[in-house]
C-alpha cells in the first residue's frame, strides 16, 4: 500500500495497492497539492489528473505523460522530465503549467506542444531537443536555460525573460519574440525566420549565423545585424 498526502497537511488524499509508483496509472486522479518530492515516477501517466499546487520537486519523471493536466502553480523543480509527455497537437489535450516551477528541471527530447507556461520559471532548465511548437510560454522566464536543437515553431514567447539563454541550432519560425529579453543569448545556427522581434531585446547577441528572413529587426532593440544580411524586412 502507497499513499500521497498533501503536501501543508500531510492528510492522505490517495492509497494505492502499489508496490511502486513508477510506470503506475494515476489518470484522472485529485492529486493537487500532493506531495510527491523525491520519488520514483518513471513512466506514470498522469493524463487529466489535477496537480494544480502539487510538490513533484527532484521525481525522476523520465518518460511521465501529462497530457490534459492541471499543473498550475506545481513545482517540478530539479525534476527529470527526459521524454515526458505534456503536449498534444490540440491545444485543448495539452498540460496547463501556468506559474509553475521548472527551475532546474531537465526536459531534455520532452514534448511541451500546445502547453500553457505562462509565467512559469524555467530558469536553468535544459531543453535540449524539446518539442515547444505552438506553446504559450508568455511572460516565462527561462533565463539561463539551455534549449540546443530545439523547436519553437509557432510558440510565443512574448515578454519571456530569455536572458543568457543558450539556444544553438534552434527552429524559431514564426515564434512571436515581441517584448522579450533576448540579451547576451547565445544563438549560433538557429532559424528565426518570419519571426515576431517587435521589441525584442538582443543586446549581446551574435546574429551573423542565425537565418534572420522575414523578420523585422526594424523593429527589434539593440540588435547588431551584420551588412550582409539579407530579406530583412
Amino acid at each position: 500500500m502507497l499513499e500521497i498526502k498533501n503536501k501543508v497537511s500531510g492528510e492522505v488524499i490517495a492509497s494505492l495497492e502499489l508496490e511502486t509508483l513508477a510506470g503506475a496509472d494515476l489518470r484522472e486522479m485529485d492529486l493537487e497539492a500532493a506531495d510527491l518530492r523525491n520519488r520514483d515516477l518513471r513512466g506514470v501517466r498522469f493524463n487529466s489528473s489535477e496537480l494544480v499546487d502539487a510538490d513533484l520537486s527532484g521525481a525522476d519523471l523520465q518518460g511521465a505523460t501529462f497530457n490534459n493536466a492541471h499543473m498550475s502553480g506545481a513545482s517540478l523543480k530539479d525534476a527529470n522530465l527526459i521524454q515526458a509527455r505534456f503536449g498534444s497537437n490540440v491545444r485543448a489535450n495539452a498540460a496547463v503549467l501556468e506559474g509553475a516551477d521548472l527551475t532546474g528541471a531537465d526536459l531534455r527530447g520532452a514534448d511541451l506542444r500546445n502547453g500553457m507556461f505562462r509565467g512559469a520559471n524555467l530558469s536553468g532548465a535544459d531543453l535540449s531537443r524539446a518539442d515547444m511548437c505552438d506553446a504559450d510560454f508568455q511572460e516565462a522566464n527561462l533565463s539561463g536555460s539551455v534549449a540546443h536543437d530545439a523547436l519553437f515553431i509557432k510558440a510565443n514567447l512574448s515578454g519571456a525573460h530569455l536572458r543568457n539563454i543558450s539556444a544553438e541550432d534552434c527552429v524559431m519560425r514564426n515564434v512571436n519574440l515581441s517584448g522579450a529579453d533576448l540579451s547576451h543569448a547565445v544563438m549560433g545556427g538557429t532559424v528565426m525566420r518570419s519571426a515576431d522581434v517587435t521589441n525584442t531585446n538582443f543586446a549581446g547577441v551574435e546574429l551573423a549565423s542565425v537565418t534572420m528572413d522575414f523578420s523585422n529587426f526594424s523593429k527589434a532593440l539593440n540588435a547588431d545585424i551584420p551588412s550582409y544580411k539579407q530579406n530583412l524586412r
